[in-house]
């Protein structure tokens, strides 16, 4: 029984760091405006799912306004003209996003993976190499 207690014990105190995280991270959050707040959660999301959903991307940077202006309405944002980095790449990406009041979880997301940029168009759309 011993045993049990302390896998348990050593499970909470390793669980407890990343819990103080989570709160510290949302707590930065909640600092910023709600459109922001919206648009940054989303983003994440964005690159979440390139990262789970297509094998060898590995982004570190993604660009919502890159090829047109993202569109706030309420709790949804749309990023028609987004463009993400992966492998020092850059890629088209759109997608229509809706979180939670807070703008802290979403609730609904559906993207589009695009072509890779040409390297002559990144000055003009904001596209910085690595």
């Amino acid at each position: 029984m011993k045993s049990i207690v302390f896998i348990c014990g050593a499970i909470a105190a390793l669980a407890a760091p990343l819990a103080h995280a989570a709160t510290s991270r949302q707590q930065q959050m909640m600092k910023l405006s709600p459109e922001t707040r919206i648009e940054q959660r989303c983003d994440a999301r964005a690159m979440g799912a390139v990262q789970r959903e297509h094998k060898g991307f590995k982004p570190d940077e993604f660009v919502a306004y890159a090829f047109a202006d993202p569109v706030l309405r309420g709790t949804r944002i749309s990023a028609p003209g987004g463009a993400i980095r992966s492998s020092g790449k850059w890629y088209h990406l759109s997608y229509v996003c809706e979180t939670n009041a807070e703008g802290l979880e979403v609730s609904s997301f559906t993207y589009q993976l695009g072509a890779e940029v040409p390297r002559g168009e990144w000055d003009a759309h904001f596209l910085v190499p690595r």
